[in-house]
């Protein structure tokens, strides 16, 4: 490669602080770029971890990127980016999925030898190998950023069409196949995960707290009690039911409201 970047990742307030295959995480450890007004409340932000990330892909020629589209911010190299359509089915089926879920319509795929960089963001960023999952993984919506090219992206039907209606859920979810690492916007840093493995059993969760779980895992929503005046009486109504065998990975809250309680407004 014929290009050097000087004051990114050398710079002193910038870390790496994950890797898998390509990708890694860069994070900002002091935010210099703020107003007089607001140095105060970045530097309490920080001292809670509240920081800004990156994505960085280093392409070497072999594997492309799929991207969220409008999360890349600059790239370095001989990399080109297309539409990742293969067809008009292709495009039918990328539409569906755009439609009946949070999912972009389009995502493009970057390839070639160079650097690949993200927008920054508030939210950390979880690397997932995805051959830790059994190769299949489903994901809550708006959580999708960035994944190996080989990776296939589908639909995972809920389970029935009246829990998805009784909880306020979308019916579809981002469902990601094959060999690779998948990097998600979570709502929570890796050191607050909770997961939980399943042997021919169930969780009950009452909330949105779910960020990822195993496929092959049957959802649904359902009462908290018997009954309806059980549930009711219980005060938890509707709670999300995980079944099977399988892995749930969980926040300790939930998406909304952690990232509006705790993030600062961005300075940039």
């Amino acid at each position: 490669m014929a290009f050097t970047v000087y004051n990114f990742e050398d710079n002193d307030d910038v870390r790496v602080i994950a890797r898998a295959g390509q990708f890694k995480v860069v994070q900002w450890d002091r935010d210099l770029s703020v107003m007089p007004s607001s140095a105060a409340t970045a530097w309490f932000a920080a001292q809670m971890d509240v920081r800004r990330r990156q994505l960085v892909a280093d392409l070497d020629g072999k594997t492309g990127v799929t991207l969220q589209a409008g999360a890349m911010q600059w790239t370095v190299g001989s990399v080109t980016a297309n539409t990742g359509v293969k067809g008009a089915g292709d495009l039918m089926g990328k539409m569906f999925r755009g439609a009946v879920s949070q999912d972009s319509v389009i995502k493009p795929e970057y390839t070639g030898t160079g650097k690949l960089v993200c927008e920054p963001t508030w939210q950390h960023l979880l690397l997932v190998d995805l051959s830790k999952w059994g190769g299949s993984l489903v994901l809550n919506d708006g959580l999708f950023l960035a994944c190996d090219a080989t990776i296939k992206h589908s639909l995972q039907r809920r389970s029935n069409l009246s829990s998805a209606v009784a909880g306020n859920e979308g019916l579809f979810s981002l469902r990601l196949d094959g060999a690779g690492v998948a990097v998600l916007e979570s709502p929570c840093p890796e050191a607050e995960v909770v997961y939980v493995d399943l042997h021919n059993d169930e969780l009950r969760v009452d909330g949105n707290y779910a960020l990822a779980w195993t496929a092959g895992l049957d959802f649904t929503v359902e009462r908290s009690g018997k009954s309806l005046i059980g549930s009711a009486a219980s005060g938890e109504g509707l709670v999300n039911v995980y079944r099977g065998t399988g892995r749930v990975m969980m926040a300790p809250m939930q998406a909304a409201t952690y990232f509006n309680t705790y993030a600062p407004e961005a300075t940039s």
